[in-house]
């Protein structure tokens, strides 16, 4: 079989050919199999299957990575693009554009699969003709040609997480444990710290380029590293990769989010640290949450509260986000009794001496109970708490202050006041053009839906006017 995958026919399938292709491109660029799967965050026994056209990759990230990665320009996302008719191209924003209904949202997202290339692409909010709103990709060409939807590119604006690692990999330099004043992880601990401060501060585009950077040298630097420095370098990429996972969910792109957030698992078991491990297994089940997968968010979380040492902080954080999976389930005395359950632990809780979930105090437990208020539909009694949540917001907390802001907007319109709802929301869109982060327009995506009710009143048309001016639309 693998011989025979060698020698291309004419009568082999699509499958078959991508997979000639790409052996022939590892081999042409000097990459070994293993090489070349560890490049692409892969098991090479996976790689192998593409190459002798056993089983065709599912994910287009993937392909692109690889593509980039073997300087294919594009040649093998065009034969995987031929291997299915299920299989579809990038979607530009003048074409329809396949989306999912959400319900009462009409929201859908293009998967990261379907992004171009930075320098080709840019992944954006645009609203279809029939009034929906998809993330797509943008030509960027064209984007700046014709002027349209700038505000929400240069808002949302980045590639796929595949073709920025690969142009991470093109670009970067040997790395030299000596080059640094302190120890490498000593350094690399103090610059993720200053890039989760500044992610809230000026949102997640600007960080997600040297957090990918930073993983490929700590994968350099543990080529040269043994003992307890590999270890350490070890539990620190696992820390980047979760950091890269929160970024690209904030962007909006939720396949990448999960893309990262597999990484850090895998990579949590190698270091061996229960806590680590446990807490990426939680924040697997807030990503559920938040693209409101009603199958897997209780289901994660339980699991996250099983790994957890007993009535530890990790626990509760984990159930807070299992309230937030009953309260989607529209099961409110489940998720009344896991809030319940996590304010009675705060306290005990409070001295735990894991880094991990530092944050859960009594306000993020009140924003995530109004969060699943919201959910249940008691939404004058979740705008009351977001708005309390906003005035006892630190100085730079800028993104979470738009997210609270577009989330007590939602609840506003919820609740029957609309010029309220208008107001705050157009606080949020501020922040959304100013962080580009994605989990806020897609609130506000929510709030445009439901202020049609009232799209007669000024402050509702104002709103919905300069949302829908820093959209790109469908010609």
């Amino acid at each position: 079989m693998g011989q025979q995958a060698n020698v291309l026919r004419p009568e082999q399938s699509p499958q078959h050919r991508f997979g000639y292709t790409l052996r022939e491109l590892r081999k042409a660029r000097h990459f070994s199999l293993r090489g070349l799967a560890e490049k692409a965050f892969m098991s090479h026994s996976k790689l192998q299957k593409w190459e002798n056209g056993d089983r065709p990759p599912k994910e287009r990230a993937e392909v692109e990575l690889v593509d980039a990665l073997l300087r294919a320009g594009g040649i093998l996302v065009d034969q995987w693009e031929r291997i299915s008719p299920s299989v579809s191209a990038p979607t530009d924003v003048s074409v329809s554009a396949p989306h999912v209904s959400e319900g009462s949202i009409g929201l859908a997202t293009a998967a990261s699969q379907q992004a171009a290339s930075d320098h080709e692409g840019i992944f954006v909010p645009a609203r279809l003709q029939d009034g929906s709103v998809v993330f797509v990709t943008l030509d960027r060409r064209a984007l700046l040609r014709g002027g349209v939807g700038i505000s929400a590119a240069a808002a949302l604006g980045v590639g796929t997480p595949a073709v920025a690692e690969a142009d991470v990999l093109a670009k970067r330099p040997a790395r030299s444990a000596a080059a640094y004043s302190d120890t490498p992880v000593e350094h690399l601990q103090r610059a993720r710290r200053l890039l989760i401060d500044n992610d809230n501060l000026l949102g997640p585009r600007h960080a997600i380029k040297a957090t990918l950077e930073h993983i490929q040298a700590i994968k350099d630097l543990r080529q040269d590293s043994q003992g307890v420095d590999r270890q350490s370098l070890m539990e620190l990429q696992t820390q980047y990769a979760e950091f890269a996972a929160w970024l690209f969910q904030d962007l909006g792109d939720f396949d990448s989010a999960q893309f990262w957030l597999d990484r850090a698992f895998q990579w949590s078991h190698t270091v061996g640290d229960v806590d680590l491990t446990s807490y990426v297994m939680a924040r697997k089940a807030q990503l559920a949450g938040e693209t409101r997968d009603l199958v897997d968010v209780v289901d994660l979380a339980e699991a996250a509260q099983r790994m957890a040492r007993p009535r530890s902080r990790l626990a509760a954080v984990a159930r807070t986000y299992e309230a937030y999976g009953h309260a989607l389930r529209g099961e409110s005395t489940d998720s009344e009794r896991a809030i319940d359950d996590v304010r009675n632990s705060l306290d005990r809780v409070s001295g735990d001496a894991t880094p991990w979930g530092v944050w859960l105090n009594e306000q993020y437990v009140e924003v995530h109970r109004a969060h699943g208020l919201e959910a249940l539909g008691k939404h004058a009694e979740a705008a009351e708490i977001f708005t309390s949540a906003i005035r006892a917001l630190p100085q730079g907390y800028h993104r979470d202050r738009g997210v609270y802001l577009a989330r007590a907007a939602v609840a506003h319109a919820g609740a029957g006041a609309p010029d309220e709802a208008a107001a705050v929301g157009s606080q949020a869109l501020t922040v959304a053009n100013d962080t580009g982060s994605g989990r806020i327009i897609r609130e506000l995506v929510r709030l445009d839906q439901s202020l049609i009710p009232w799209q007669r009143q000024v402050e509702v048309a104002e709103f919905r006017a300069t949302f829908d001016a820093v959209l790109a639309h469908e010609s």
